[in-house]
């Protein structure tokens, strides 16, 4: 895994946790806050347009009928970035694979020491 995609994902992993922690506590300021800053610029930076897309439109688009609809609404983008971060998992190989420049018994090699 490249530096810049581990980084990428630890920033969505911290992400998502400042996000479950804030709609816990039903902390509105901090969910908005969140989503139009945090959100939307995570998305930009892992390529993932529509998310940020959507987490602008949450904030900007119109006004919530009510804080049950916003909190839904927030509720459907911690599940983008759930599945987000299932997309990122499954291009991590594992952390005893070996590097991709390295020969074929260097899995073998390493663990033989």
């Amino acid at each position: 895994m490249s530096t810049t995609a581990a980084h990428t994902q630890h920033c969505l992993e911290e992400l998502l946790g400042d996000m479950l922690h804030a709609r816990r506590n039903g902390d509105m300021g901090r969910l908005a806050l969140l989503a139009y800053c945090e959100v939307r610029r995570w998305a930009r930076q892992a390529g993932e347009t529509d998310l940020a897309e959507r987490s602008a439109d949450l904030i900007t688009r119109h006004p919530h009928a009510s804080k049950e609809q916003f909190l839904a609404q927030i509720d459907g983008l911690i599940d983008a970035l759930g599945l987000a971060h299932t997309r990122a998992l499954a291009q991590t190989p594992p952390w005893w694979a070996p590097p991709p420049h390295a020969h074929p018994g260097a899995l073998h090699d390493a663990t033989a020491r």
